[in-house]
This record gives C-alpha cells, sequence and structure tokens, in this order.
C-alpha cells in the first residue's frame, strides 16, 4: 500500500513540474519585445552639416552598412529610440517630425515594420527578427544624401 502511495506522489509532483515548465514557456513566448530604432543620415562628406549635432554611427552600425549595397561612404545617428512591443500589439514609434515606425509583433520573433515618412508608408515588411538583428528600411532623399532607418532588436 505505501508504494502504491509514493508512486502516487511521486507522479503528481512530476506532472507538477512539467505543468510549471509549460506555464514558463508560454510565459517566455509572450514577453515584450524590446528595440532601438535609429534615424540616419548618409553622405559622402566625412562631416555632419554645419549646425547639425549628428554623431558617427556606432561600430556594429557601421560593419552592417558597409555590408550593404549602399553607395555613401559615412553615416550619422540623428535620432535613437529605444521601446517595447507586446505579443499582437502595433507600437507607433515617432522617430523624427516626418518620421514613424509601426512595429507589430507577430508570432515567434516574427514582426511587420511599416516606415511612414511625411504621412505616408514609405516600405512595409514582415520578416523574422531574432534578437541581436538589425533591420534596415529606407526611401528616396533629396540631393547625394540618404535617410534611413535601423531597428535592431535588443530582446
Amino acid at each position: 500500500m505505501r508504494a502504491k502511495l509514493t508512486a502516487a506522489t511521486g507522479l503528481l509532483w512530476v506532472s507538477t513540474a512539467l505543468v510549471l515548465l509549460a506555464c514558463a514557456e508560454i510565459r517566455m513566448q509572450a514577453a515584450d519585445m524590446k528595440f532601438q530604432a535609429f534615424l540616419l543620415w548618409g553622405t559622402d562628406d566625412n562631416k555632419p552639416p554645419e549646425g547639425k549635432a549628428y554623431k558617427p554611427v556606432d561600430p556594429e552600425i557601421s560593419k552592417k552598412l558597409k555590408d550593404l549595397p549602399l553607395k555613401w561612404a559615412h553615416w550619422f545617428e540623428v535620432n535613437q529610440v529605444a521601446f517595447a512591443v507586446s505579443p499582437g500589439a502595433t507600437k507607433e514609434v515617432p522617430i523624427s517630425e516626418k518620421c514613424q515606425l509601426n512595429v507589430k509583433q507577430l508570432a515567434g520573433p516574427e514582426v511587420e515594420v511599416s516606415l511612414v515618412g511625411k504621412g505616408k508608408e514609405v516600405v512595409k515588411r514582415k520578416q523574422s527578427l531574432p534578437k541581436g538583428e538589425m533591420l534596415v528600411l529606407g526611401g528616396n532623399a533629396p540631393n547625394s544624401t540618404a535617410w534611413l532607418v535601423l531597428l535592431k532588436r535588443i530582446e
């Protein structure tokens, strides 16, 4: 009789542990995604325009941009915004007076991102964005310069 009781207790503990692990996994999957968005300005000049407090981009971002088929030699950070997006939610993130990102967290590491410039959607992309990865979005710019938004997933 005691052996049956011990086996039943052991089975109960194992079942409880499995339920707790399953709940923890579901909770981990439903966590907010954290991002950093960077508004970048590209030029062939080796310094930003007069009167602008743009700073050179971080070396990690510079390496990412050099790997892309972009023609501009120098990149400067205009603005940086940190934010989080809840599962299934869409977050509107102003990057500048004229530029906004709309980021929606989909299933797993997948996101849907749209770049809005001057009130109009410039580009929309849906893709997987694992932790530490970056997504570069851009549109047309005047003269021989470029504007890009780089989205980096932090968590």
